[in-house]
């Protein structure tokens, strides 16, 4: 009989609140989070009850801030945007160094927020906190020869981020944004790392670095951190259906923007039998339940080889391993390795589900269906929030799991006979961020890979987003406006040349890199 399992000591949200309140007791009051704007925490906002997707249980909701008051927190943005472009390179780079260093020292504390408000496991929560310091790290060293004959936009760069990589894209993309030169303005996303961000935030205000943090509904809050004159750049990551919004938003105003949105990233087999590297890969791409960007959430494989790639295929997906991340047998153990914890929340388990059982009505065939191990989560506990890994072949060109990235650990598979159908599968959402072509034969793959519409990809090898000098941008839909990383993404938040054009995906012109 397997062991009871209880949290791990000192782990509970009640430690990691009482922690938060000491480490930033400017940004932490009571039972709630504060906005920052205008140089300080202001005590203003309506809060929101919210619950952790570990275990149902009640976490910090967003104070979640009117139109007005949110344009007010614009233009004082913008007054510490006029004050901060001035402030020499030198004294930047210390102040930025001074955060990070700061960010460093709470790493753990960020961690466990991180786990109790976005449910990923352990070891991922404090890689995001590592990607995002050791990433400003790399662009504190690099910056003078990337921003060499170039300025501060005119006005402050607006950051509405999606909830799953608070501290390696949002805290990241904030802080590079500050060191070329800008006041920067972030809304805290509305489904999770609330806490994390204000922590880091705190933190990294104590530096002087004017960074604003609100909170609100996208809907209301939009008019004041897309639409307003005083904002310079918009960066979003989200969506398709927000960011459309938001591009047609920026579009008609001329407005600088960054937009990363979803798209349906595809794994090709064609012509392979490397199928020991396929089963060794498998496992990571369920990392964080596949809620990522980069998630490779559709395989298109040669019917002939279907048998073999199942063989590959359903042992790795069998090991996944999901749980509570914070339960351990012993007081002494380590928390526990996990592929992945909770989703975001109960609803996002339940859409998946129900998306799922619609698609296999209307003709898909489930090929694995994964059940949560009761010896991984506490007595008793909620897990609404949890989803086993789900494998679908062939789902209905009607159902939004054949288009749309699910976000969650389902698979779906897509069999093809020709070279034709197999670049029409892996094109299906007409644009992705990344993709991979797992074939033998080099010359097959130099001949496909153009044809794929994805802007990273991979030769039997999983793509990320990458860190430091690796660029990054989308196709299709999957991208608009400026591409980032290396010295694009300072380039995306400064002004070069007169006439200059960005590599990115704009509406008059795509310059690749």
């Amino acid at each position: 009989m397997a062991p009871t399992l209880a949290l791990k000591p000192g782990t509970a949200w009640s430690d990691a609140w009482r922690r938060s309140l000491a480490a930033a007791p400017e940004a932490f009051r009571d039972d709630r989070v504060l906005n920052l704007w205008a140089g300080s925490w202001q005590p203003d906002g309506r809060s929101l009850p919210a619950t952790s997707p570990v275990d149902g249980s009640p976490v910090a909701g967003p104070p979640r801030l009117d139109p007005q008051t949110a344009g007010a927190a614009v233009r004082a943005c913008l007054d510490e945007h006029r004050a901060w472009r001035h402030v020499p390179l030198p004294e930047r780079r210390a102040r930025v160094t001074a955060a990070l260093d700061a960010l460093t020292e709470h790493r753990e504390l960020l961690s466990l927020l991180l786990v109790w408000e976005i449910g990923k496991p352990w070891h991922l929560a404090q890689a995001d906190v590592d990607r995002a310091v050791d990433g400003v790290r790399w662009y504190v060293e690099h910056i003078e020869a990337m921003a060499e004959g170039r300025s501060p936009l005119a006005g402050p760069v607006s950051n509405i981020a999606s909830w799953n990589y608070p501290m390696s894209v949002l805290v990241h993309a904030m802080l590079v944004q500050a060191l070329a030169g800008n006041a920067v303005i972030a809304k805290t996303p509305t489904d999770g790392g609330l806490a994390c961000l204000t922590l880091a935030g705190a933190l990294i205000r104590r530096e002087g670095i004017p960074v604003t943090l609100v909170s609100g509904s996208g809907a209301e809050l939009s008019e004041a951190l897309v639409r307003s004159p005083e904002i310079g750049c918009v960066s979003f990551v989200g969506g398709r259906d927000t960011g459309a919004r938001i591009a047609t938003a920026v579009t008609d105003l001329g407005k600088r923007h960054i937009l990363e949105q979803e798209g349906l990233n595809t794994w090709g087999i064609w012509e392979h039998t490397d199928w020991s590297a396929l089963t060794a890969v498998i496992p990571k791409l369920f990392d964080y339940g596949k809620q990522r960007c980069t998630a490779y959430p559709r395989f298109v494989v040669q019917r002939t080889a279907f048998d073999a790639f199942l063989a590959a295929y359903l042992p790795a997906v069998a090991a996944i391993r999901t749980g509570h991340p914070l339960a351990v047998a012993h007081p002494e153990d380590p928390l526990p390795e996990l592929d992945f914890g909770p989703l975001i929340n109960a609803a996002k388990a339940k859409e998946l589900t129900d998306h799922a059982a619609e698609a296999i009505e209307r003709g898909a065939v489930p090929l694995y269906r994964g059940t949560l191990d009761p010896d991984r989560f506490l007595d008793g506990q909620d897990t609404s929030a949890y989803m086993a890994p789900l494998t679908l072949l062939s789902p209905p060109a009607s159902s939004p799991l054949y288009h749309a990235e699910p976000f969650g650990p389902v698979d779906t598979i897509v069999l093809v006979d020709t070279e034709a159908e197999l670049l029409a599968a892996m094109n299906a959402s007409g644009g992705a961020l990344v993709a991979t072509l797992s074939t033998d034969d080099p010359a097959t793959f130099a001949r496909l890979a153009p044809q794929i519409r994805a802007f990273k990809l991979g030769h039997g090898k999983p793509r990320s987003r990458g860190d430091r000098e690796e660029l990054f941008g989308g196709f299709g839909a999957s991208w608009r406006g400026a591409f980032v990383g290396g010295e694009l993404l300072v380039h995306a938040v400064t002004d070069g040349r007169d006439g200059e054009r960005l590599p990115g995906n704009f509406p008059e012109y795509q310059l690749m890199p």
